[in-house]
């Protein structure tokens, strides 16, 4: 009976130390998972999405709107008296376009999420008011673009990316390309003729095998991540803190998805703790590169609606984050992860050979979208035939499936021949040729007179994407968007967090928005917004406004307020 005992205890010993080893291992994987992520709440995607929803929402009054940082009565005066002047600006230069913009806002769920997150929330009630932006175009011309009231404005909004060669170009690759398979017409399944030239462009361009076709980035991005997992038998996909991949769930684990993402891991740019996740895990089918961080790396591209504070340059240079993508291609290649590049939007900003030219890189698969389809809706999916496979020769029912009506649009197709033909002229070698030196001149040109004149206000670039970067803090950094449309330049709905310059500006139309810009940022620094108050760094504007979040949940228990007394609920226009 002793023996057996002993022999059960030797047993469970054994047992329970080879749990202890699981528990060990599995414990290690974590901090290891831990440390690769980013400090910021972008870099923890759960955490970020319990936050958002505990952020209460409140909105400054007439009195506060000007002092937030408890600026003098003289500044407050002196930013009421612009404000007042831009609101009477606005409404009275764009009556026409504004009034269908309200009209139509009323059907368009997107306009009320953009008109709603143009700046801080707690700003947002009183400048959505006073300054309606509006959604209207009537006609684009040159590197201009041309309202309903006849408001010709230098376009900085690139079409989110679209835009790369001019608005009169795409003009005639959409006439040219219609009249090329016009005897077709919208024959769907079947491809037209042309497009077997697309793929052998396309091939070339990428350096891969073959070539699929989706409707848009986003369905692109999930069928190269589907690929991924087929190929891999993996499930994790990694995608870098910051980046941009569409609005897929698992691409977009954080604010802004309804349910968390289970199968994506969000790890720091540019760190040794991520590739050793790499080198460790087993579970890792693909990680995802938006080339565009290197323009801020772990930030997304800071829309003004979330600018309260100050962003200075976080940009690095080309060679550093050369370097890194080398790093994860050797890691990827030694663990059999596959490495893909999304050059959805950057593609073809960079170089005739994209972001892989550019930095020096061979992915295992590229989608591209935007601009090569010739001004229509596609996406494209680049890669070896080992990972562009949809089936198994050995497992008839084991595929991976990806279809869609409209992949091979013959009109797409059409106007997407007539971009990549265009690659191929000596005008367009010539341009890429200067490329870099041509922006980086300009970039420099312009900082340099803003810097001449001691305005707190710089622009750093990744070829013609630019960021604007505020070096003074001010919870008004928001309000330079307003100047820059009252001089005259378009921009997108983020306001000054991406400025996209198509690349057919010429030196004359680049000087005309450098002295709008600098005339906005003078008639910025004149209004008072950029004197700062008593909240002169970025840390005490944070620590102000978790006071003013903490105020907004503590004020409705005070004795005699509505909560205290039962009663649920509070104005949004709460004051503080």
């Amino acid at each position: 009976m002793g023996i057996e005992w002993s022999v059960s205890s030797v047993v469970g010993l054994v047992l329970a130390v080879l749990l202890l080893g699981v528990l060990i291992l599995k414990l290690k994987a974590r901090l290891a998972l831990s440390r690769a992520k980013h400090r910021s709440l972008g870099g923890h995607s759960r955490l970020s999405r319990r936050i958002a929803a505990l952020v209460p929402n409140y909105a400054f009054d007439d009195a506060q709107f000007f002092r937030a940082d408890d600026a003098s009565t003289e500044i407050a005066g002196r930013r009421r008296s612009e404000f007042e002047r831009l609101s009477r600006l606005f409404r009275t230069r764009y009556q026409r376009t504004l009034q269908q913009t309200a009209e139509a806002a009323r059907h368009i769920s997107d306009l009320q999420f953009t008109e709603s997150y143009r700046v801080p929330f707690q700003f947002s009630r009183l400048a959505k008011a006073s300054f309606p932006m509006g959604s209207f175009l009537a006609s684009s011309e040159g590197v201009k673009v041309t309202d309903l009231d006849g408001n010709a404005s230098y376009d900085l909004t690139g079409s989110y990316g679209v835009n790369l060669l001019g608005y009169d170009f795409y003009k005639g690759c959409l006439e040219r390309g219609a009249a090329r398979v016009g005897a077709l017409g919208p024959v769907l399944g079947s491809y037209p003729s042309l497009i077997a030239d697309n793929v052998a462009r396309l091939a070339r361009i990428s350096g891969k095998d073959e070539v699929s076709f989706h409707m848009s980035g986003t369905e692109a991005v999930m069928q190269a991540v589907r690929l991924a997992r087929y190929h891999t038998r993996r499930s994790q996909l990694v995608r870098l803190c910051g980046a941009y991949h569409g609005w897929w769930g698992d691409v977009q684990p954080g604010v802004g998805n309804p349910v968390p993402a289970h199968d994506t891991y969000t790890l720091a740019d540019m760190s040794e703790a991520t590739l050793e996740v790499l080198r460790s895990r087993t579970d890792i089918a693909c990680v995802l590169i938006n080339p565009s961080q290197a323009l801020y790396p772990n930030h997304g591209a800071p829309a003004d609606s979330t600018l309260v504070h100050s962003r200075p340059d976080a940009s690095v240079d080309r060679a550093a984050y050369a370097g890194w993508l080398k790093q994860l291609r050797a890691v990827c290649s030694e663990r059999g992860i596959v490495l893909f590049f999304d050059e959805i939007f950057v593609g073809f900003r960079l170089a005739l050979g994209g972001a892989q030219e550019y930095f020096g890189v061979d992915a295992d698969l590229v989608t591209y979208g935007k601009t090569v389809g010739g001004g229509l809706p596609i996406g494209v999916v680049c890669g070896h035939h080992k990972y562009m496979k949809r089936f198994r020769d050995d497992r008839p029912a084991d595929v991976c499936f990806a279809r869609g009506t409209f992949n091979s649009h013959p009109y797409v197709m059409a106007a997407m021949n007539e971009f990549l033909r265009h690659l191929d002229t000596p005008e367009m070698q010539a341009l890429y040729r200067d490329f870099d030196a041509t922006w980086d001149r300009r970039t420099a040109s312009l900082n340099r007179r803003l810097a001449e004149r001691g305005l707190p206000v710089q622009a750093t670039h990744l070829a013609s994407i630019w960021t604007v970067c505020y070096t003074r803090s001010s919870r008004y950094n928001w309000m330079f968007q307003y100047y820059l449309r009252a001089e005259g330049l378009a921009l997108s709905w983020i306001g000054t967090g991406r400025l996209i310059f198509s690349l057919n500006y010429t030196e004359d139309d680049f000087e005309a928005v450098a002295e709008r810009f600098i005339a906005a940022a003078e008639a910025m620094q004149r209004g008072g917004w950029w004197e700062v108050g008593a909240l002169g760094s970025d840390r005490a504007i944070k620590r102000r406004i978790l006071r003013e979040m903490l105020a907004h949940y503590a004020a409705p228990w005070k004795p005699g307020s509505r909560k205290a007394d039962g009663v649920v609920g509070r104005p949004l226009d709460a004051r503080l």
